[in-house]
């Protein structure tokens, strides 16, 4: 049986561009060469489309840098042509010869975190391609990308969210890095009656980039900082309330449009220092370059009944949103057994130690088998 061809997007636009990259390393070392034949297309910060580039298999996040799609002397430009589908994709000459067809294209895996590749920018671009996809069609990569509309879609559903207000930046002043604005945003804070600690993040950004952690009730000046540092990733940033209680991720999978969606037993990201008396948060080092910083427990410490109600409410939050083929689903679980869902990544990072692959790993799904399921189940 001839392999089937299979296109791996990386890189990117967005801030997530190098965790892209770790994840394509790990699929690519991982993936079934047996059934498939990987083609990796890389795309620059400023979105060119390459073959031929450094390969992904040896970047890793033990080296200092963190690894970067570029164009180099032996790289090719990618060309696509709609019309041809999955015949449209070709590689450029760069000396100004014709495009050279990369082949027939079984189907794309875009190992893409964040906008411009998460955000069903490129999901959107398939579709009209006609090229099968792993992952989440375009409705739902929009609207988990867009937290704000996460929690309209999941609130209007009977699922509970942290509860916050959204502010639209743009309409701040950024003589002064919106102090002009604080006064005005803190009172928008104390009439939604949110309690601290608060949460100011991005509202369509990854991997932690943008967050901050505000402490002191009515410290404006605080509060629009971690605002305008929000805003730097999105001119939408959310001011959510600190919930308490654990962060548990769960894994869902529903390779095939057909498949009942299936959740992994739920996952805990557990801060290490935290354990040691430091103030920390999950924040882009604790997640990626710092390898004391936290680990990964699956299935999480909590009772039988709780987790089976994170994975319920992980599928119901999946069903919601018209999601497919795999999502992370994160939860707050409070001390008395509540969940509420905290965001979802419809293309969750995928190292060998992130929690999507590691989650299924400890409910019986190897990291090989997971990507095989994913590539399967979108095949014609």
């Amino acid at each position: 049986m001839a392999k089937k061809r299979i296109v791996v997007l990386y890189g990117g636009r967005a801030d997530e561009h190098p965790i892209s990259c770790i994840s394509t390393a790990g699929v690519l070392k991982a993936i079934d060469t047996e059934k498939f034949e990987p083609i990796p297309v890389g795309i620059t910060r400023d979105g060119k489309w390459i073959v031929d580039g450094e390969d992904p298999r040896g970047w890793d996040l033990n080296g200092g840098d963190l690894p970067s799609v570029e164009i180099t002397p032996g790289s090719r430009p990618v060309v696509l042509d709609i019309a041809l589908g999955q015949d449209g994709f070709f590689a450029g000459d760069p000396n100004g010869g014709d495009p050279v067809s990369l082949g027939h294209v079984d189907a794309v895996f875009p190992v893409l975190h964040g906008p411009y590749g998460e955000d069903g920018t490129v999901q959107g671009l398939l579709e009209m391609m006609n090229v099968p996809y792993v992952g989440c069609g375009v409705f739902a990569s929009a609207a988990c990308m867009d937290k704000h509309f996460t929690k309209v879609v999941l609130n209007a559903a009977g699922i509970a969210t942290a509860p916050g207000i959204t502010l639209d930046t743009r309409l701040f002043d950024a003589a002064d890095e919106f102090a002009a604005n604080a006064d005005a945003v803190l009172a928008q804070v104390e009439a939604a009656g949110l309690a601290y600690p608060l949460f100011v993040k991005p509202s369509r950004a990854g991997s932690s980039f943008g967050v901050t952690k505000v402490e002191r009730p009515g410290d404006a000046a605080e509060l629009i900082a971690a605002v305008f540092e929000a805003s730097k990733h999105d001119w939408k940033v959310l001011v959510e309330q600190g919930i308490e209680g654990r962060e548990i991720e769960c894994a869902v999978l529903a390779p095939k449009a057909t498949d009942e969606p299936a959740a992994s037993w739920p996952g805990e990201i557990v801060l290490d220092r935290r354990n040691a008396g430091d103030d920390q948060f999950y924040d882009f080092d604790s997640k990626y370059t710092d390898a004391e910083a936290s680990h990964v427990e699956v299935p999480a410490h909590l009772p039988d009944e709780t987790l089976q109600r994170v994975r319920e409410t992980a599928v119901k939050a999946f069903k919601a949103l018209d999601l497919a083929g795999l999502s992370r689903v994160d939860t707050f679980v409070t001390p008395n057994g509540d969940v509420m869902i905290n965001e979802i990544n419809t293309m969750p990072g995928f190292t060998p130690i992130s929690m999507y692959p590691k989650a299924w790993e400890a409910t019986g799904v190897s990291y090989t088998e997971l990507i095989t399921r994913l590539i399967e189940g979108v095949l014609r």
